[in-house]
């Protein structure tokens, strides 16, 4: 196109504008609503590999004591410990705010207050349901994992 504006003269590619086609991630300072999307998604990826976790479990007490024994071991060491915490803290989250998104698919919570309040809400539920999850469990333990 000889008169194409965008090209440059005797350049078979368009020029480019000096303005950028979106904020830079140096430049962008994040959001709590931004923040709180990205961790959705990151929580839905824990989720599965705890489902995963999860599986084995299932599959080990179907196999025998022996391997069940072994996961249990697993589960019952410190790395397995901080992963069904990060599990279940992913869980409550990923529930909180999946409630959330309820309410904005019925058009509702779409104000900038309101996407905050709601926002800061799921942060809080997920701690309280985390460490209530955990208190009782442990109760139910005896205080042992």
């Amino acid at each position: 196109m000889p008169n194409d504006p965008s090209m440059a003269r005797g350049s078979p590619h368009p020029t480019r504008s000096a303005r950028p086609l979106s904020p830079h991630i140096q430049i962008y300072r994040p959001q709590l609503t931004s923040v709180l999307s990205i961790s959705h998604r990151i929580t839905g990826l824990v989720l599965v590999v705890g489902t995963l976790m999860l599986v084995c479990w299932l599959i080990a007490a179907a196999t025998g004591p022996e391997a069940f024994a072994g996961v249990q071991a697993f589960l019952g060491s410190w790395i397995g410990l901080v992963l069904l915490f990060g599990w279940s803290v992913a869980l409550f989250y990923h529930l909180s705010n999946g409630i959330r998104h309820l309410f904005w698919d019925a058009g509702y919570g779409y104000e900038i207050a309101t996407a905050y309040r709601s926002g800061w809400a799921v942060v809080g539920a997920t701690v309280v349901l985390t460490l209530l999850a955990w208190g009782v469990g442990l109760a139910v333990l005896g205080g042992r994992p």
